[in-house]
């Protein structure tokens, strides 16, 4: 199994665009691991809602809805000052959908406003000519 690999920081708020489309679109992918972690661990209170879109969030949002066909994954990680309360770490992967164009990162703190960190692993998916026709169809239809 071919994995690549993402990381970054998300201020509250904000958005990465994880640009994945090729020409021809015969690789897909699939999100094999999804995770989050408070910028400051320790030391501010924070409720990190970090999600993962088919398509460009116009406004993101710490509202989660699982029905919306967008949605590839979501985490949930909070954080506090008292290092006796570890927080919550909990992370959704819809992990049946392939998709073969540019995905989205969008991060909110319904709580303080701290930034957070992710990481994505993507399983590579070689697809054949009717494969990548139908994936890139179907992912150009969500826009």
């Amino acid at each position: 199994m071919v994995v690549k690999t993402f990381r970054g920081l998300l201020a509250d708020g904000g958005q990465d665009r994880i640009r994945l489309s090729t020409i021809k679109g015969k690789v897909g992918y699939k999100i094999v691991k999804f995770q989050t972690m408070a910028a400051a661990p320790g030391t501010t209170n924070a409720e990190d809602v970090t999600k993962i879109y088919k398509t460009e969030q116009t406004t993101p949002v710490a509202t989660v809805d699982f029905t919306d066909s967008d949605l590839l994954a979501c985490a949930l990680t909070t954080a506090s000052t008292d290092m006796e309360d570890f927080g919550i770490a909990e992370q959704i992967i819809f992990d049946n959908e392939i998709f073969n164009q540019d995905i989205y990162v969008s991060h909110v703190d319904a709580k303080t406003g701290e930034s957070v960190n992710y990481y994505i692993e993507l399983e590579v998916i070689p697809l054949d000519d009717a494969g990548a026709e139908y994936t890139t169809l179907k992912d150009m239809r969500q826009t």
